[in-house]
């Protein structure tokens, strides 16, 4: 699991917190930009405590760096403009990046949970590269159909959209009967 610099580090917690009473392993890298971003929005300064193992950005000999280490896939939550933008083009210098193109690259699933808003033609032609590569990029978009009370609710609805791109068993949002 990677998390950027975007807003939306309410997503990544929660998706920590569904994983972490399941038999997932999650190892996860966390940017720089996406510490100071979760920290001015949630007050955490880091999500160590939920994950199996941590890694750091730089690390390019952590074994999630290579095809050979087994994975289930990758998910980016949030995913900036300027991750999807490294991803698109190949631009791994860093482990989160590297780690994505490893999921492409091995045919894994690879979920970027893209935060921006409008998007430029730029943004859109970045998302139907890594479509087009296998990546799901899926945009945190609110579901009004099950009738949220607030904000938590949001962000579980969303969080189930990502464990079902994953393709992990979640029961954290009301499903449509």
């Amino acid at each position: 699991m990677g998390v950027t610099g975007s807003s939306g580090g309410h997503l990544a917690l929660r998706l920590l917190e569904a994983l972490a009473g399941s038999s997932w392993e999650v190892h996860l890298v966390v940017t720089d930009m996406g510490r100071r971003v979760l920290e001015h929005e949630t007050g955490r300064a880091s999500l160590d405590g939920l994950a199996s193992h941590v890694h750091e950005p730089d690390d390019l000999f952590a074994p999630i760096a290579s095809g050979s280490f087994q994975t289930r896939g990758m998910v980016v939550v949030p995913c900036s403009m300027k991750t999807l933008a490294g991803i698109a083009t190949g631009f791994a210098d860093n482990l989160l990046l590297r780690s994505a193109d490893v999921c492409l690259k091995e045919r894994r699933r690879l979920v970027l949970v893209t935060r921006e808003s409008p998007l430029s033609l730029i943004h859109i032609e970045n998302m139907r590269r890594v479509t087009r590569a296998g990546a799901v990029v899926l945009p945190p978009v609110l579901t009004m159909y099950a009738k949220p009370s607030s904000i938590d609710e949001v962000v579980d609805q969303i969080t189930g959209k990502v464990l079902d791109a994953l393709g992990i068993d979640g029961e954290v949002r009301r499903r449509w009967q």
